[in-house]
């Protein structure tokens, strides 16, 4: 008697993948904070600012399912099945990812896994921090005649071995922004020297968007050393790319070389 009650309240399940943006939690778009308002469970991510779990309901369960940079996270499988559980026996999941859920984020493995189920889901994009913390920073990706299109990849794979794709990144005159990579910032710095652009510059973005962010700008050739002296970790992203000359931090290291040159 009593769980056919509660199963008469339950609302049609369905999981809404919202994308939080990159930290700072006045960048989620309206539509979610909607999304959240009428979640009756929110699943999000270590990534995801706390701040954002006040726009669900008082009674709305909140789960945390860790991410990337921290030791408690759920596997994909587990938080697959944690979708499906909760949208049958509770209504509307809220799926919350940092950045957009489309971009290195398996959105559309969780889509795919709830639909199989026959469950409705719906996306709502988000800011990624490939484009969003450059912006922030005022470094475009595409500017004039320094870059006419820009990258966006992963330092490693899923065997964790440096991507194949960097080289050819590498290569282009493109801005490269590379996520997850800054654990192997030597490897991928001597790729681009391999390329003959050990003057290119560089910035090193940690925590964009948030309160504790830390830019460091510099050129490839000693980008390594500026994120070890600058005690530099996850989560961070690289941008290499004329463009991030643009950035005013960058004018005494143009100077820099710019003396070194004359004096040779």
């Amino acid at each position: 008697m009593i769980l056919n009650k509660i199963k008469n309240n339950i609302q049609e399940p369905r999981i809404t993948l919202v994308g939080a943006g990159p930290g700072d939690p006045d960048l989620i778009s309206l539509k979610g904070v909607k999304a959240l308002n009428t979640a009756d469970v929110v699943l999000y991510d270590a990534l995801v600012n706390g701040a954002l779990l006040n726009h669900a309901p008082e009674h709305a369960i909140k789960i945390f399912v860790g991410g990337q940079f921290d030791g408690e996270s759920f596997s994909q499988d587990a938080v697959n099945k944690l979708m499906i559980d909760y949208a049958l026996n509770y209504g509307h999941v809220v799926r919350l990812k940092s950045g957009d859920p489309f971009v290195f984020a398996k959105g559309f493995e969780e889509v795919n896994f709830a639909e199989s189920y026959s469950i409705k889901t719906e996306i709502v994009p988000g800011i990624s921090s490939a484009t969003g913390v450059p912006g922030l920073q005022k470094i475009p990706m595409i500017y004039g005649n320094m870059s006419e299109s820009f990258w966006v990849l992963s330092g490693v794979n899923s065997k964790g071995e440096i991507s194949s794709d960097l080289q050819g990144a590498a290569r282009s005159k493109a801005t490269v922004v590379v996520l997850m990579g800054i654990e192997r910032i030597r490897e991928i710095a001597a790729i681009f020297i391999a390329e003959g652009k050990e003057r290119l510059p560089v910035a090193v973005i940690e925590n964009g968007s948030a309160p504790d962010e830390k830019t460091i700008v510099g050129v490839v050739e000693t980008i390594a050393e500026l994120v070890e002296d600058n005690k530099v970790s996850s989560p961070a992203l690289l941008v290499f790319g004329d463009v991030v000359s643009l950035h005013p931090a960058f004018a005494r290291i143009r100077d820099f070389y710019h003396i070194l040159s004359e004096e040779y």
